[in-house]
C-alpha cells in the first residue's frame, strides 16, 4: 500500500516534491518544539488541482493528511503524529497573489502566501491588509484562516474570519469548492466559508482566499503608558475608545515581569518608560494627518494623567520609535522562550472581568505553586490574554512543565470558566487543548461539531486527533 501511495503522490505533484528522506525536522517539529512527529511523506503541491489529486490519492489508500502552512502554530496542530503513516501537505509553494480589485477592496491569494507578503502587496496598491502578528514574516494566509488568527488589530478590524470574504477549498473527497466570492452580502444558505475558517484543517484544505482590504491610514501613532493596576488599564481603554473611537487600532497590555524578561534577554532594546506594574501600548490610526493623530493622543494621555489613570507616558515621534515600541511587545514570547519552557495560556475573557480574573488566579497559582512566575501580556482591547506560567527562577523549566502543567491548566481553565471566558482565543485547539475542549465544551456543541466532521470528512482522514 505504501509503495502505491507514494507512487500516486509522486504522479500528482512530481517526485521532487515528495520528500521521504533526509532532515525533515522543519516540517515534523512544531515551533514550540513540544511536538515532534514522523511523516510518511512531505508533499509540496504547486496548485489547487495538485492538492485535489493528493487528497484523492490519500483517500483511496486511507492515508491521513495533515495540512501545514508556515508551521508557526502553538498548539501542535500542523505537524504529523509519530506513527509514520500520515502525509504532511505543505502549501508553501502555493504562494501566488492571483488578483487585486482595488475598487472592491479585495485581494485573492493562495494559501501559502506569507502574511507579510500580502501586507506588502496591499500597501503597493495604497491599501491595508490589517491582520498583524509576531509571526507575520513566516506564517501563511492558509494557516491564519485555518486557526482564525487574531493578532494586534482585532480591536478595530476583527479576526482573520472578519477579513475573509471567500474561500477555495479542497474537500476531504478531493473535490474543489470554488467559493472565492468578493461579495460582502450573500445570503444564499449556510455560510460554508465560516465552517472552514477556524477548523484547523480537520474539514478540508484551504487553498486560496479572497481577503478584505482597507484604505491605508494617513498616519499611525503609537504610545506607551505606565499604570499601577489592571483596573486602570481597563479604565484607560474605555477612555481611549470614547476619545478615539474607530481610530483606536491597538491596545496591548504587558505586566512587569513580561517586560523584565525582554530587558534580560534583549538588553539592546530600549524601554522608553521606567518599570511599572503594568504597561500599555496604544496605537491610533488617523485619516486626517499625523499632527491631528498626535494631538489626539497627547490630549488623551493628559486627561488620563490628570485623572490618575496612568503615571507616565511616551508618544512615539517617528516611525522608528513606533516600531521600537512594537518590538518590545512582540519580543515577549521570544524572551520567554529564551528563559525556558513554560506553560502557555491563550484565553479570552469579558474585558470587564479581566482585573478580577487576574487578581484571583495570580493568588491561587502562587499558593499552589510557590515561586512560579506569571508572564501576563496580550490584547486587552479585545479581551485576549496570553496568561503564561514560568517555572520558579531557580527551578528546572522542563520538569516544571512536565510535572505541573495539568494542575496549572486545571486551575487556570476553571478560573476562566468562572469568569465567563474561553480557553482558546486565537491559537486554536490542535492537539494541545483537545482533551480540555472535550471536558469543557458544551455537550450539545460537541455533538454538532462531530456531526459536521462526519458529514464533511466521513473517513476521518483530515488532520485526525486534532480539535475533536
Amino acid at each position: 500500500m505504501t509503495v502505491a501511495l507514494l507512487g500516486g503522490l509522486r504522479a500528482a505533484v512530481g517526485a521532487a516534491h515528495v520528500l521521504t528522506e533526509g532532515d525533515l525536522s522543519a516540517y515534523e517539529l512544531d515551533w514550540r518544539q513540544r511536538y515532534r512527529g514522523r511523516a510518511l511523506a512531505v508533499v509540496r503541491p504547486g496548485s489547487t488541482l495538485e492538492v485535489a489529486q493528493v487528497v484523492r490519492t490519500c483517500a483511496a489508500h486511507g492515508a491521513a493528511i495533515v495540512a501545514q502552512g508556515g508551521n508557526t502554530g502553538l498548539v501542535g496542530g500542523s505537524v504529523p503524529d509519530a506513527s509514520g503513516t500520515q502525509v504532511l501537505l505543505n502549501l508553501a509553494r502555493m504562494n501566488r497573489i492571483r488578483a487585486t480589485d482595488a475598487a472592491n477592496l479585495t485581494m485573492t491569494v493562495e494559501a501559502g502566501c506569507v502574511l507579510q507578503a500580502v501586507q506588502e502587496a496591499a500597501a503597493a496598491h495604497g491599501l491595508l491588509y490589517p491582520l498583524s502578528l509576531a509571526a507575520e514574516g513566516s506564517c501563511t494566509v492558509g494557516g491564519n484562516l485555518a486557526t482564525n488568527a487574531g493578532g494586534t488589530q482585532v480591536l478595530r478590524f476583527g479576526n482573520a474570519r472578519e477579513l475573509c470574504l471567500g474561500l477555495e477549498v479542497v474537500t476531504a473527497l478531493g473535490e474543489v469548492w470554488h467559493g472565492l466570492s468578493g461579495l460582502r452580502k450573500d445570503n444564499t444558505g449556510y455560510d460554508l466559508r465560516d465552517l472552514f475558517i477556524g477548523s484547523e484543517g480537520t474539514l478540508g484544505i484551504i487553498t486560496a482566499a479572497t481577503l478584505k482590504l482597507h484604505p491605508q491610514p494617513v498616519a499611525v501613532t503609537t504610545a506607551m503608558a505606565s499604570l499601577a493596576t489592571l483596573a486602570d488599564a481597563v479604565a484607560l481603554l474605555q477612555l481611549a475608545q470614547a476619545r478615539l473611537g474607530a481610530g483606536l487600532t491597538g491596545f496591548e497590555v504587558m505586566q512587569r515581569h513580561a517586560l523584565a524578561l525582554v530587558r534580560k534577554h534583549f538588553a539592546q532594546l530600549a524601554q522608553p518608560l521606567p518599570e511599572a506594574e503594568w504597561t500599555v501600548l496604544l496605537e491610533q490610526s488617523d485619516s486626517e494627518s499625523e499632527a491631528h493623530a498626535r494631538d489626539g493622543f497627547e490630549a488623551l494621555l493628559e486627561t488620563a494623567l490628570e485623572r490618575g489613570v496612568i503615571s507616565d507616558a511616551a508618544v512615539a515621534s517617528s516611525q522608528a520609535q513606533s516600531a521600537a515600541m512594537w518590538q518590545l511587545r512582540e519580543s515577549i514570547p521570544l524572551a520567554q522562550s529564551a528563559e525556558g519552557l513554560n506553560i502557555k495560556h491563550d484565553i479570552a475573557l469579558p474585558i470587564s472581568a479581566i482585573p478580577a480574573f487576574v487578581a484571583s488566579t495570580d493568588a491561587a497559582l502562587q499558593q499552589a505553586f510557590p515561586g512560579a512566575r506569571l508572564v501576563n501580556f496580550g490584547h486587552l482591547g479585545d479581551g485576549n490574554l496570553h496568561y503564561n506560567v514560568q517555572a520558579p527562577a531557580a527551578g528546572d523549566a522542563a520538569a516544571f512543565l512536565r510535572d505541573c502543567e495539568p494542575a496549572v491548566n486545571a486551575l487556570v481553565f476553571d478560573a476562566v470558566a468562572a469568569h465567563g471566558g474561553s480557553i482558546s482565543a486565537e491559537h486554536g485547539i490542535g492537539a494541545l487543548k483537545r482533551e480540555a475542549l472535550a471536558a469543557r465544551k458544551s455537550p450539545v456543541a460537541l455533538q454538532m461539531m462531530r456531526a459536521i466532521k462526519l458529514a464533511l470528512d466521513p473517513q476521518g482522514l483530515m488532520n485526525p486527533g486534532r480539535v475533536l
